[in-house]
C-alpha cells in the first residue's frame, strides 16, 4: 500500500513559501486552503491535483468533512485505472452512507469504463441482475429477454437497433419487491444500455465513436441508483428495465427509411440510425407504463444537444409535470449534483414529422436540428402512460472524454445520487 496522507481543511492562508497555493503539505498531511466561494468544486479540483501527483491513499482528518465534501473529494480522486484508497471520517451512519455510495458508484463506473468487447448487451443485463440480486437476494427477481425472443414480447426498438450485431440485444426486466405481498409498483426505472454505438449506417466519425462504450451510461446510472437505495433500506417496490443493444453496421442492421411499428401502435420512420437511444427507450417506457408504476424515471446518454445546452457539468431534465422538475431540482441540490430543466411541450411530440409514419426518430439534419434534446424527449413522451409522473434525464454529465480539472477521464456517475434520492422520496 502506498503512503497514506491525511487531508485537512483550513481557512488559514498557506505558509509564505507556498505563495497563493490552494494546497500545501506538512510532513504526511495535505492542507486544502479553503478560499473559494464554491468549496465543493475547490475540494474536487484539489483531489484531482493530488492524484495527478501520485498520491493514491488518503484519510480525511480534522473538522469540516461533511458528506458533500468527502464525496466531492472522492469524485475527483478516483480514476478509471483504480488504485485509490479513501478512508472516510465521521459518525458511523455517515461512513456507512459514503461506503454505500462508493460501492454503487464503483459498480456503475466499472461498467461504463469497460471495453465494448468485454461488455456486450446480455452481459450488461446479467451483470446488473447479479449485482442487484446480491444486495437483496430474497427481494429481487428478474428475467432477461434476448435475440428474437424480444419480438415475441413486441420489443421492436431494442431488436431493430441490436440486430446488426452478432451479439444479441436484450432487455432486463428486474423486480425489487421488499414486501411479502404483490405490492403495487411505486417507481419504474428505465435505462439506455447501448454497449457500443457506431451510429449504424449514419456512422459516426472515429473521434465521435471513441467514447461510445459509455453509451450504456443510463443503464449503469439507474441500476447503481437502485442499488444504493436498496443498501439504504428502500421500502418501495421498484421495477428496472434496461434496454441493451450494440448499434453496428452489417447486412442485418436496420436502415434509414425503415418503419418500426411499436407495441402501442405508434409507427416510427428511421431517418437517422444514430438516433437509436430513443428507439430502445421507447420499449422500456412502454414496459414501465405496463407495470402500473406511479412514477417513471428514465436516464440516457441521449443527445449531444443536451451537452451543448447545459455543458458536461449538468444533467438535463425533462418532465410534463412542473412538480416533478421541482422535486428533482430539490433532490439534486440536497446531494450536490447539478440538473437543469429544458423545455418540453406537447408540440415537441410532433417536432420530428414523417411523410410515411406517425413520427420520425429524428430530423434529417446534423444533430437533429435546433432543440434536439427537447425533440428527443417529445419522442419518448409518446410511449409514457399519461397516468404516471415521468422524469427524463439526459445524462450530459455522465462521461468525460479526457481528464479535466474536476474529473479523471471516463465515467463520472453524476446523476446516480439524484435518482437514488428520488427513489427514497415519500
Amino acid at each position: 500500500m502506498s503512503e497514506c496522507f491525511k487531508v485537512v481543511l483550513s481557512q488559514a492562508a498557506p505558509a509564505a513559501h507556498w505563495g497563493n497555493a490552494d494546497v500545501s503539505f506538512a510532513a504526511d498531511t495535505v492542507i486544502i486552503h479553503m478560499k473559494s466561494s464554491q468549496p465543493l468544486r475547490q475540494i474536487q479540483m484539489a483531489a484531482r491535483k493530488l492524484r495527478s501527483q501520485g498520491i493514491n491513499t488518503i484519510a480525511f482528518s480534522g473538522d469540516g468533512w461533511d458528506a458533500d465534501r468527502q464525496w466531492s473529494f472522492y469524485q475527483g480522486f478516483v480514476t478509471a485505472k483504480g488504485g485509490h484508497e479513501v478512508q472516510w471520517t465521521g459518525a458511523e451512519v455517515l461512513v456507512r452512507e459514503l461506503q454505500q455510495r462508493a460501492a454503487s458508484a464503483g459498480f456503475a463506473r466499472d461498467l461504463i469504463n469497460d471495453t465494448p468487447e468485454n461488455l456486450y448487451p446480455v452481459k450488461l443485463a446479467s451483470d446488473t441482475a447479479a449485482w442487484l440480486s446480491s444486495l437483496a437476494p430474497a427481494h429481487v427477481s428478474y428475467r432477461i429477454i434476448s435475440g428474437d425472443e424480444l419480438l415475441k414480447d413486441q420489443w421492436i426498438g431494442i431488436h431493430a437497433v441490436g440486430r446488426g450485431s452478432a451479439r444479441q440485444p436484450a432487455m432486463l426486466e428486474l423486480d425489487y419487491n421488499p414486501f411479502d405481498t404483490d405490492a403495487p409498483v411505486a417507481v419504474a426505472l428505465v435505462g439506455k444500455g447501448i454497449t457500443f454505438d457506431s451510429g449504424g449506417y449514419s456512422i459516426k466519425s472515429s473521434e465521435g465513436m471513441l467514447g461510445m462504450k459509455a453509451d450504456m451510461g443510463g443503464a449503469a446510472t439507474v441500476a447503481a441508483a437502485l442499488g444504493l437505495a436498496i443498501q439504504r433500506g428502500l421500502k418501495k417496490r421498484v421495477k428496472l428495465y434496461l434496454c441493451c443493444a450494440e448499434n453496428l453496421v452489417s447486412g442485418h442492421a436496420y436502415k434509414l427509411g425503415d418503419i418500426l411499428t411499436y407495441k402501442n401502435g405508434t409507427t416510427v420512420e428511421v431517418v437517422n440510425t444514430d438516433a437509436e437511444g430513443r428507439l430502445v427507450l421507447a420499449d422500456g417506457l412502454q414496459a414501465a407504463s405496463e407495470s402500473g408504476a406511479g412514477f417513471i424515471i428514465d436516464a440516457a446518454t441521449l443527445t449531444g444537444a443536451a451537452v451543448m445546452a447545459v455543458s458536461g457539468q449538468y444533467n438535463a431534465i425533462f418532465s410534463p409535470q412542473p412538480e416533478v422538475l421541482a422535486l428533482t431540482q430539490k433532490k439534486a441540490a440536497a446531494v450536490a449534483e447539478n440538473v437543469w430543466p429544458l423545455p418540453l411541450d406537447p408540440w415537441h411530440k410532433d417536432a420530428c414529422p414523417s411523410a410515411y409514419a406517425d413520427t420520425a426518430n429524428s430530423r434529417a439534419v446534423k444533430g437533429g436540428g435546433p432543440g434536439g434534446a427537447s425533440n428527443a424527449a417529445g419522442f419518448l413522451w409518446r410511449f409514457v402512460t399519461p397516468q404516471a409522473d415521468w422524469l427524463h434525464v439526459d445524462l450530459a454529465a455522465a462521461f468525460e472524454d479526457s481528464a479535466s480539472a474536476l474529473w479523471a477521464a471516463g465515467a463520472t456517475t453524476h446523476g446516480m445520487l439524484t435518482i437514488a434520492e428520488l427513489l427514497g422520496d415519500e
